[in-house]
């Protein structure tokens, strides 16, 4: 049953997926942290395994940068492949100056630039938002293994480099309106994820490890980045 984006065979796609952006880190979590390991699809080097984690099967792919790729990638799986819950893995920048690199953020909802909910000829704004269950079994994770986290709205852009642009009006930096209306922090994907898995009525839930920071500038230092990421993993492996 392969889909233009996915080579993957009718079964091979567990009903758990975890999607983080990049490839590679789909392999690492899955040579990590799974048995009985197979690579399932590589169609353009979006890699995707599936395995088992506590005799349970659970597939990892990575989604790429950005709304439309992760949309498409997220659509396909739920749509052609029975997956019923995507859990997000992937990374962010702090839009609140306590928030800071290596904090854990749950997406409870997302914001954004993106003309992605047009499709869906609504009549006003739609705001995703994640499935309260998994919500649930993320925090109660994270508070058991004692790591920083908080939850709550995000913004997702269809842009990266142009959070720190200013405003040719105001003077301010793009990213601070958002923050001022409560924003944690930004990403580019989980609207789309959201949105998509609202529309198939499915599951879905963003785990982002904050990176860096838009307020003090401050980041993980990058031969430190896999490492910082572990409690996400733990998070996102608690919740199957």
């Amino acid at each position: 049953m392969a889909t233009p984006h996915n080579a993957a065979n009718a079964g091979d796609i567990a009903s758990d997926v975890i999607l983080p952006g990049d490839p590679l880190r789909a392999q690492y979590m899955a040579e990590k942290f799974l048995s009985d390991v197979k690579q399932v699809t590589g169609v353009r080097n979006m890699f995707g395994f599936t395995g088992t984690w506590k005799g349970k099967p659970v597939t990892i792919m990575g989604s790429g940068m950005g709304g439309p790729s992760a949309g498409i990638y997220s659509y396909e799986l739920f749509k052609f492949y029975g997956v019923n819950r995507i859990i997000r893995t992937g990374t962010s920048g702090s839009f609140q100056k306590e928030l800071i690199p290596g904090d854990l953020v749950f997406a409870q909802t997302s914001s954004t630039d993106s003309a992605w909910a047009h499709q869906y000829k609504l009549p006003g704004t739609f705001s995703p938002a994640a499935d309260f269950g998994m919500l649930e079994t993320a925090a109660a994770s994270a508070r058991a293994h004692n790591f920083r986290f908080t939850a709550g709205g995000i913004f997702s852009s269809d842009t990266f480099s142009d959070y720190s642009a200013l405003n040719e009006t105001t003077g301010e930096a793009s990213w601070l309106p958002w923050a001022r209306m409560g924003c944690l922090s930004c990403d580019m994907e989980t609207y789309a994820l959201y949105c998509t898995a609202a529309w198939l009525g499915k599951k879905a839930l963003s785990i982002l490890t904050l990176t860096d920071s838009c307020v003090t500038g401050e980041s993980l230092p990058a031969e430190n980045r896999m490492a910082a990421l572990e409690p996400m993993f733990t998070v996102a492996f608690d919740i199957l």
